[in-house]
């Protein structure tokens, strides 16, 4: 896989074009690394929140049911329940839900509003069942379950936030090893053989320039000595036609034609 590269013609304009993506994909896969180091971060964080809520939950929903056997005995006719669901009561608390983002992941967030202002619970009770209805025990058994209600509310965000960020850790370590394994060798070995390409075409061009180099003297040599040889045959031929200017060639036995 890292011995890949892409298939592009050897020139400047492809070299500064591949050079630009290589820079622009160990700058992403450096961003990336960042971001999946602070998500480990907090899904470690998450992991020992959700354990520590766990246990608490555990003693939380022990002290809930032993309160609800106390005021179930308590009461007259040892069940309540009917009781409750038949007088109206108005909810004592609401769960919002907004989101947090940390290192671009949309977290969602739940947690318990402000209990409505007059309406605590234990006095409303109280007034309701009667103390001798046991209306105190149920008052602090609500308020028991209210507080594991906190403890729910509080462990069902951090489990939903706990899946959403550990989808989103996949994804960005998924697109680290894509650029470490496979992009950024790619364009390296294409920014390599797109550089090697140059430097033998410079190779070539460069023995080329040197042969013409040498062999240029040359030629102009030979060139010069024709010209010389003609020029001097030339002036013979000139001295001798003047020579032989006026003079009667036709009874000159020497002469031969």
């Amino acid at each position: 896989m890292a011995a890949e590269r892409d298939n592009v013609f050897a020139t400047r304009m492809t070299l500064g074009v591949y050079k630009n993506k290589a820079k622009a994909a160990k700058k992403g896969h450096e961003l990336l690394k960042r971001k999946a180091d602070a998500l480990k971060v907090r899904l470690r964080r998450m992991m020992n929140q959700i354990r520590e809520i766990k246990l608490e939950i555990g003693e939380e929903v022990k002290m809930a049911h032993v309160s609800l056997a106390r005021a179930t005995y308590s009461y007259k006719t040892g069940d309540f329940k009917d009781r409750v669901i038949e007088n109206a009561h108005t909810a004592r608390t609401r769960v919002d839900a907004h989101v947090d983002n940390v290192a671009g992941v949309r977290l969602p967030i739940f947690e318990l509003a402000a209990t409505v202002e007059g309406n605590d619970g234990s006095e409303d009770l109280s007034q309701v069942y009667g103390l001798a209805g046991g209306g105190r025990k149920i008052a602090e058994s609500a308020d028991a379950f209210m507080k594991l209600v906190e403890k729910l509310v509080k462990l069902a965000s951090l489990q939903t936030s706990f899946l959403t960020l550990d989808e989103a850790l996949k994804v960005t370590n998924r697109r680290v090893n894509a650029l470490e394994n496979v992009v950024v060798p790619k364009l390296d070995n294409t920014v390599a053989y797109i550089t090697g390409e140059l430097d033998e075409m410079e190779r070539e061009d460069f023995t080329r320039l040197k042969k013409v180099v040498e062999k240029k003297p040359k030629d102009e040599f030979s060139t010069t000595e024709n010209k010389y040889a003609e020029d001097a045959f030339a002036v013979n031929n000139d001295t001798a036609g003047s020579a032989l200017e006026g003079y009667d060639t036709t009874n000159d036995p020497d002469m031969l034609f």
